[in-house]
């Protein structure tokens, strides 16, 4: 019999993750099956014991789950803790559940490997402090990267997340209107915000000749921020259709012991991606 892994979220239909794990099957020929589950609000806990006790062996918990899943992990990485977020639960002996966030590794791996950004003394603005950013925090700043400043509209929230990666790298707090005279290499887009395609106020003249910009969204069309890099000279104005299959390739090396190839699962979502 195959074994069970899943996707928990609301809403989930939409999810991709199915055909990627799938994909990371075929390719590597793990026996497995991976579905989606419309998680209930009220029984998130109940939901996942339910389906660990029915063999299930792996878990991928999205939106609106994941500070929950967080709660519910027996143990959880570095990574996790930080990131005050779960993404992956694993079963472990005596029906305990391992948490682990792999949002953060599926971005700096996709800049990193996929599109050859260098990180090495980069100056990075991350714009957002939600879950999103939070969940990136930690890998972003073990990178090697040289500073990154933290920008939100709100900026106790920003300082909240400075005080989380403080130990781990050089992060600073600003506002959006408190980013005049600052210039960086790549500019990360995170906020709840870019869901309704509203890009934030930072200055035009932020992004350093040669810089990057990357949307943790993707969409069947481009983004608001896609495109505001485009205006304002970017080198690379990257999506984050790879930081999707990364995360996920990370979670399925966990579980499986086994590293996928990505660059064909991010070259099929790409061509239906364009299809549409």
């Amino acid at each position: 019999m195959p074994d069970q892994y899943a996707v928990i979220g609301n809403p989930i239909a939409h999810s991709k993750s199915p055909q990627i794990h799938a994909a990371f099957a075929r390719e590597t020929g793990q026996d497995l099956v991976y579905e989606r589950i419309l998680g209930d609000p009220g029984d998130f806990a109940g939901e996942v014991r339910r389906f660990f006790a029915r063999g299930g062996r792996g878990l991928n918990v999205t939106v609106p789950f994941k500070e929950a899943a967080w709660a519910l992990a027996d143990e959880r990485t570095q990574r996790a803790e930080i990131a005050g977020a779960v993404n992956t639960l694993s079963r472990l002996e005596g029906d305990r559940l391992r948490g682990d966030n792999t949002d953060g590794v599926g971005l700096v791996r996709d800049l990193a490997s996929n599109h050859g950004f260098r990180f090495q003394g980069a100056r990075v603005l991350l714009l957002g402090a939600g879950g999103a950013a939070r969940g990136v925090l930690n890998p972003l700043l073990e990178s090697g990267i040289d500073r990154l400043v933290i920008a939100n509209r709100t900026v106790s929230r920003a300082e909240q997340l400075t005080g989380l990666g403080a130990p781990f790298g050089h992060v600073e707090a600003r506002g959006f209107d408190q980013l005049d005279g600052e210039r960086f290499d790549l500019i990360i887009h995170g906020t709840a915000a870019g869901l309704s395609g509203v890009v934030p106020a930072i200055p035009d003249d932020c992004l350093a000749p040669g810089g990057w910009t990357y949307d943790m969204l993707y969409g069947d069309t481009p983004t608001a921020f896609l495109l505001w890099g485009r205006d304002h000279g970017a080198a690379r104005a990257i999506d984050g259709i790879g930081m999707l299959v990364e995360q996920a390739a990370e979670s399925f090396w966990s579980w499986r012991g086994v590293r996928p190839d990505t660059a064909p699962v991010i070259a099929m979502l790409r061509h239906a991606q364009a299809g549409r």
